[in-house]
């Protein structure tokens, strides 16, 4: 491959991280906690519209997680990681925009429409991570991985930061008020997702293979689902790096899920937690990129200890957290170390798998991923519903950090390697 398709192809896969980021910060991070508490559940007690949430977030991922190393199978032995890409994204998109048809109250169908937007956000994510290994190899991977959560970042805090100048000032848009255009906002999400998803659809190639078609991809990839359950458990390093990643991406995933609805609780402004949100976009554009050239420089595994490290102070620190100014900083940690925990994850993960059967195994690292975010917002909801305290439920999510880079010392990657070449040669 030429050094100019090289890096046309990288920058093509990332350029889906810009395009759906749109939906993680926009809808799931920012204005859907907010509506959903404020005009969709009006009148609702606090802890319950918390529980409401935390629920809808979580059966989406269990959802996922069922179907991932299903989906993830059929796509290798039918090289459909394109296809399903393109029709997961899809289905993402339309319900994304057909949130703006849902009316003050209705926060059943709101869940409902929410759900299923989740799914095709999250399981397009499996083909988008899995095509990893086919644009790069392993010496880049953590930057690859990296450049991807970063021009999420900056993607999605552009548009965020878009709607936000909507919200705040909808007269300048021809907007009636600021529910409008938040309702309009889940529209341009829907419009931003739909157009940067061209690049990877045109300019990243289906890895080659022997691609069985039809219904034999499906009993194909029931066969090879069945032998990449075998060949897991035959590599315990990927078992246990799964199993710790299970713990602490659950940390991860729910505080970046749950955190508006935790500053609502507080008695926050709407409109600081999404200063709040853009601080945390912004900064984590460049400090992704430098997780990467760190993973790279003194190693991936220490990496995520200096993030989860970072993410056990902000728990504590949000538990103590009285005012707006307080609030800020700690956005900014989480900017640090969001996306590196997250791309430096992928990337060690991409390095310790069989690369024909790449999308067999994101199955199971998504699935264990939306595993990840099924105990995490339950278990804040129910907390702070046990305890009468939102605070209590922020320090319960240390439990989960700390268990999961346990883990982390027992992950040797260069075995790891070796193993999978060997089922490889067979």
């Amino acid at each position: 491959m030429k050094l100019t398709e090289e890096r046309r192809t990288i920058l093509a896969w990332a350029m889906y991280d810009w395009a759906n980021s749109a939906f993680a910060t926009t809808v799931i991070a920012g204005f859907f906690p907010i509506f959903f508490k404020q005009y969709w559940s009006a009148g609702a007690d606090v802890t319950m519209s918390t529980l409401r949430l935390g629920m809808a977030n979580s059966i989406a991922s269990i959802v996922v997680a069922v179907l991932s190393p299903f989906l993830g199978a059929v796509a290798d032995r039918g090289g459909l990681k394109i296809k399903f890409l393109a029709v997961f994204a899809a289905m993402g998109i339309v319900m994304t925009g057909a949130l703006h048809f849902v009316a003050r109250g209705e926060w059943e169908l709101a869940v409902l429409v929410y759900v299923i937007a989740s799914i095709g956000f999250s399981a397009s994510t499996i083909f988008y991570d899995s095509l990893l290994v086919s644009v790069t190899g392993d010496k880049r991977s953590d930057f690859v991985s990296s450049l991807g959560y970063a021009l999420g970042y900056i993607g999605g805090g552009i548009l965020f930061a878009f709607n936000v100048a909507m919200t705040l000032r909808p007269e300048l848009f021809g907007l009636a008020d600021a529910a409008q255009a938040v309702r309009v906002s889940f529209v341009t999400v829907a419009i931003w997702w739909a157009v940067f998803t061209i690049p990877i659809l045109i300019w990243v190639k289906e890895p080659p293979g022997e691609h069985v078609r039809g219904w034999n991809a499906i009993t194909a990839g029931v066969r090879q689902l069945r032998s990449t359950m075998a060949e897991l458990r035959k590599l315990k390093i990927i078992m246990l790096f799964l199993f710790g990643y299970w713990l602490y991406i659950d940390g991860v995933q729910t505080l970046a899920r749950m955190a508006v609805d935790y500053g609502l609780s507080l008695g926050f402004s709407s409109d600081k937690l999404i200063v709040a949100l853009l601080i945390v976009q912004f900064v984590g554009f460049p400090a992704s990129i430098g997780f990467g050239l760190f993973g790279e420089k003194v190693g991936t595994r220490r990496g995520l200890y200096v993030g989860i490290a970072v993410y056990i102070v902000v728990c504590i620190y949000a538990y103590r957290m009285t005012n707006v100014s307080q609030m800020f900083y700690l956005a900014a940690a989480i900017g640090l170390v969001q996306g590196g925990v997250q791309s430096l994850s992928r990337s060690l993960y991409s390095r310790m798998i069989p690369r024909s059967k790449a999308a067999g195994f994101f199955g199971f690292y998504n699935m264990v991923g939306k595993f990840g975010t099924v105990v995490g917002p339950v278990l804040m909801g129910w907390v702070a519903v046990a305890t009468g305290s939102s605070r209590l439920s922020m320090l319960s999510l240390i439990v989960l950090l700390v268990a999961g880079a346990a883990f982390l010392p027992f992950v040797n990657e260069e075995r790891a390697r070796h193993a999978a070449r060997e089922l490889e040669n067979g």
